[in-house]
């Protein structure tokens, strides 16, 4: 749910996450989106402007379609908090696909996921090192495209739902090597910032005894791959609530649960310190259009998103 933005603490609460290190083109849905930046920053600092006619990303739609309309529910527990863009088995560009160890949605049109939910706490962490299976998703219907780990060039085989996060046994750890797991991250998002906030995570289970409810995700469009069958995201977002107990669900979320919430760009260049690029739920659902918490009452909703 996204909030009216206004924050003393965050001059940028009503723009996208992008303004708070570097926006390109890719990074918006629509024309109207990047319009809304360069407006807001007099000498288009982002280059959004390139023939400086005071439009900005001409190339990009007017609008985009609308959001899919909530039409299945389901009791996974990965999805406890929402299902942020209702995906399903009936869109190929948002196809629910559900595992004992995560959920995700999947694009067929960008050969990626758009987002994935996991829970993490002790009963997820194990002794078990990667099993390094990369390989096609048979979760897939034959009809789309199978992604295979050949297809990446120039960039890492990035995991959303962490192998770090998956470690009691082999055949756990296998499942977050299938490629609808998988993104084009580069090294400088995979190997700094990204790592280390999935570091951090898992240090709250095993140094304070905590629990983590995340949602990650990828938007934008950077590059292509596998003769364009896949999408480079420009910008990588993750979303971490925590709690005091295993399985939480919408009820255990109030207005004082801490929540984390970060958006990178998948650049060449980060900085290594992942609160660099601290963000709030509000902005991340700005810049994607997903409803990320929708299963948590709506007054609660309105407090944590806000909070960066």
């Amino acid at each position: 749910m996204v909030t009216a933005l206004t924050s003393d603490a965050d001059p940028n609460a009503a723009l996208p996450p992008c303004v708070d290190s570097v926006c390109i083109c890719g990074d918006f849905r629509t024309q109207a989106d990047a319009q809304l930046v360069l407006d807001s920053f007099w000498d288009d600092q982002y280059g959004l402007d390139g023939d400086s006619n005071g439009v900005a990303c001409e190339r990009l739609p007017d609008a985009v379609a609308p959001p899919d309309r909530a039409t299945y529910f389901s009791n996974n527990p990965h999805l406890a908090l929402g299902n942020p863009s209702n995906a399903a088995q009936t869109n190929p560009n948002n196809y629910l696909i559900e595992k004992d160890e995560y959920a995700l949605a999947y694009s067929a049109e960008r050969g990626t996921l758009l987002w994935a939910g996991w829970q993490v706490s002790v009963d997820w962490l194990g002794r078990t090192g990667r099993q390094d299976d990369f390989r096609p998703d048979g979760a897939l219907p034959q009809e789309i495209y199978p992604v295979r780990p050949s297809d990446y060039s120039g960039y890492d085989r990035g995991h959303m739902v962490p192998s770090g996060d998956r470690t009691v046994s082999p055949q756990v750890n296998s499942e977050t090597f299938l490629m609808t797991n998988i993104f084009p991250q580069t090294a400088a998002n995979n190997r700094g910032p990204w790592r280390e906030l999935e570091n951090y995570g898992r240090d709250l289970i095993y140094q304070q005894g905590k629990s983590l409810y995340v949602l990650g995700g990828i938007y934008g469009q950077r590059d292509t791959l596998a003769a364009d069958k896949i999408t480079v995201p420009s910008r990588t977002w993750k979303v971490i609530l925590v709690f005091d107990k295993v399985n939480p669900t919408a009820a255990d979320v109030n207005t004082q649960t801490d929540v984390i919430a970060v958006d990178m760009p998948n650049a060449r260049r980060l900085d290594d310190q992942w609160q660099t690029y601290l963000t709030s739920i509000d902005r991340i659902e700005l810049a994607t259009g997903y409803d990320l918490l929708s299963e948590v009452p709506e007054d609660i909703q309105a407090v944590i998103e806000a909070r960066r």
